[in-house]
């Protein structure tokens, strides 16, 4: 499977974290504007509003956007998953998210958790780049 130069990022965020997500977008939306960017109902929507990025909305994630976005990744419709989860609060949708990671690890997609994480993915000199990834599948 191979990443393409514009890459098709993920981008999620429960909600004690959707703040630290939107200022992270904020920080690096030049370098977002050249990719597509989709994400979870409330947060694809807050980044959509304050940044004037376009950002494709799939459901809310304890209504089932979690498993579209898993779904986009086994369907190759991922490159990378930035997800600002709250590893302190507990979510009525942990199974979905668990499953989310799961699907991410399994394709090989590159992910980050955390504000270090997405500034390591997104300054990395392979962003920009095709990429091969190789699914834990074969």
């Amino acid at each position: 499977m191979i990443s393409p130069t514009k890459k098709r990022i993920a981008l999620i965020a429960h909600d004690n974290r959707k703040k630290d997500l939107l200022d992270w977008v904020r920080e690096n939306a030049e370098s977002l504007i050249d990719h597509e960017l989709c994400g979870t109902g409330t947060t694809s929507s807050i980044i959509a509003k304050n940044t004037g990025l376009k950002v494709k909305a799939y459901k809310s994630g304890p209504l089932g956007g979690d498993q579209e976005i898993g779904a986009l990744i086994s369907d190759n419709g991922i490159d990378l998953l930035i997800f600002f989860w709250d590893p302190l609060t507990s979510q009525p949708h942990d199974p979905d998210v668990k499953a989310l990671l799961r699907i991410a690890v399994l394709y090989d997609i590159p992910t980050a958790m955390n504000k270090t994480g997405a500034d390591y993915l997104l300054q990395s000199g392979l962003i920009d780049k095709e990429y091969e990834r190789h699914d834990m599948q074969k």
